[in-house]
């Protein structure tokens, strides 16, 4: 096949008048290469000058050899104040200075003693060496200021943000540092929740100016924030643009995508002030995923806080129904083994009463159990444990609620030991027998297997039920969540998520598997997919078994 290719339409904006035309750059690209300007070769003249000048005033007390070391002063000073270029200018005019007006015979290039010669050849090689040198060191302190002046600028740059407590205060901070370090107008294409790149923003001093934005392609921006890579002016793609879009990559991922637009045709093309531009989008885009993870950790904080109101108030209601519901409960049983027995139809209401008494005890178990899970009141007693123990004790305690279907058991005897306690294990098993009980038909099957992996044992509960919706496989364990077929079950939905707690505090895991085809061709006609519980509990290492006692022999 071919290789994918992103084809980027960008409009050229032929309207613009606040940027440098092509010609100028072409003729700034003419200047010297050290930075010198024609001004600057004009002050090696002066200086030799000057020095010239100096000599002539000195010649009735110093020597001609020693009056060369006020055009090695000169050249000196030049190179510190003008560069490299000016510096060897003013090498050269000062051999022809010192030669025309001082060596013998004057106001003359031609040399009578051939030992000027050589203190020609002195004087330029020595004046050339010190202009290098001292414009060398120039240079280096001209780096050293600038790269102060950046470090400041960043710190500046970066202490403001960190002050920043929203979106609105890191966008015109921005704007504002890259408005004073480059000239340039700048937008902020930020994301939304669900990471999508939103229009661009500006702050409101460029609205204000009446700052020209019509070059921002959005386009572009997109493309650059679903690659992670830069283009515009000053990169290898799209160059021609006269806007650098940047992506505001954060550790994390890509926040969104920074558009800056220099003053100066071509910038960016400079290694250094790309290097700062990058800087500043980088701790640009560090300060916006603070803000990020700051309003997910007050978001945290007030879901749990709100969690832990909620769950003491239901604990504290849980509490004072049990009472009740147990001395409930407990003369429907009376009234039920009657004697003489009541009548069929009082009989019936009885049942019936009896029934939801006894599953709005379930519901306030529940709530009590999840309530000490949560406040970690609950102490997990860790014994090695049969998975066929806990099985048949379970389906033992689920006897009467699954006496209408029919339940088959796995071959359980060669799966390991798991370390657990037993009893809020049982309690796991039977809220899914019981939940596999209640929302299949009567008459249909119920699969209780187990399996052992490297790391993990595994007890599986299936059932012929209509199934878990795709979707929903994590949400049926959240607190109070009850799937879309449940309406007309009795329940208030913390069945699963008190199964999670448990299995969790185990240092286990719990999952449902969604929807899928029929799993064997003996299922019958007109029951639903099925579902699926998995229990996946650590697999240890249990003690060996100690050996039975031999019998003595007679």
């Amino acid at each position: 096949g071919c290789p994918e290719i992103d084809i980027v339409r960008v409009a050229a904006d032929t309207t613009r008048t606040d940027l440098r035309p092509p010609h100028e750059d072409a003729q700034q690209s003419g200047a010297p290469t050290d930075g010198a300007r024609p001004r600057d070769y004009l002050w090696a003249v002066v200086w030799c000058a000057g020095a010239s000048a100096l000599s002539a005033l000195a010649t009735p007390w110093f020597d001609v050899v020693n009056i060369a070391m006020l055009f090695l002063a000169a050249v000196m000073g030049v190179a510190l104040r003008h560069g490299r270029g000016p510096a060897a200018l003013a090498s050269v005019l000062s051999v022809a200075a010192f030669d025309f007006f001082f060596v013998p015979p004057r106001l003359s290039f031609a040399v009578t003693d051939v030992q000027y010669l050589l203190t020609f050849v002195v004087l330029l090689s020595v004046g050339l060496v010190i202009g290098q040198l001292t414009a060398g060191l120039r240079e280096q302190a001209q780096v050293a200021v600038q790269r102060e002046t950046d470090a400041r600028t960043l710190y500046e740059l970066a202490r403001e943000l960190s002050s920043a407590l929203t979106l609105d205060q890191i966008v015109p901070i921005g704007s504002r540092f890259l408005r004073a370090a480059f000239d340039a107008n700048s937008a902020f294409f930020l994301t939304s929740s669900d990471g999508k790149l939103l229009p661009p923003v500006t702050d409101q001093q460029q609205r204000d100016t009446a700052a020209r934005t019509d070059s921002i392609d959005h386009v572009l921006a997109q493309w650059v924030f679903d690659h992670g890579q830069p283009a515009g002016t000053g990169t290898h793609t799209l160059p021609g643009s006269t806007v650098l879009y940047l992506p505001l990559k954060a550790p994390m991922r890509t926040r969104g995508v920074l558009a800056v637009e220099p003053a100066a045709w071509r910038a960016f093309a400079q290694p250094a002030l790309r290097r700062q531009v990058d800087a500043f989008c980088t701790l640009i885009a560090i300060a916006i995923e603070r803000l990020h993870y700051v309003e997910v950790a007050q978001q945290a904080l007030l879901s749990m806080e709100s969690e832990r109101l909620r769950s003491s108030l239901l604990a504290a209601v849980s509490h004072d129904l049990r009472t009740p519901l147990t001395g409930l409960i407990g003369m429907a049983e009376t009234l039920r083994r009657s004697d003489p027995p009541l009548a069929p139809a009082v009989a019936d209401t009885v049942a019936a009463m009896l029934e939801q008494a006894q599953r709005m005890r379930t519901m306030v178990v529940n709530l009590l159990d999840m309530a000490k899970l949560q406040g970690r009141e609950v102490r997990i007693r860790r014994e090695w444990q049969s998975v066929e123990e806990l099985v048949g004790s379970s389906l033992a305690a689920m006897r009467e609620a699954l006496s209408r279907h029919r339940v088959a058991v796995g071959d359980l005897s060669r799966v390991p030991l798991v370390q657990c306690d037993a009893v809020l294990i049982e309690r796991v098993l039977c809220n899914l027998l019981e939940n596999a009980a209640k929302h299949t038909p009567a008459g249909t099957a119920i699969r209780v297997s187990a399996e052992a992996g490297d790391d993990e044992v595994r007890i599986l509960v299936e059932d012929d039920g209509p199934g878990v919706p795709a979707g929903s496989e994590r949400q049926i364990f959240e607190k109070f969540v009850r799937g879309q077929r449940e309406s007309a079950t009795a329940g208030v939905g913390l069945g699963l998520a008190v199964c999670q707690a448990i299995v969790q505090a185990h240092g286990g895991r719990i999952w449902a598997e969604p929807e899928r085809p029929a799993r064997s061709a003996q299922r019958q006609a007109g029951h639903g997919p099925g579902a699926r519980f998995v229990v996946a509990l650590p697999r240890g290492n249990p003690p060996p078994l100690e050996p039975e006692p031999q019998a003595p022999h007679a």
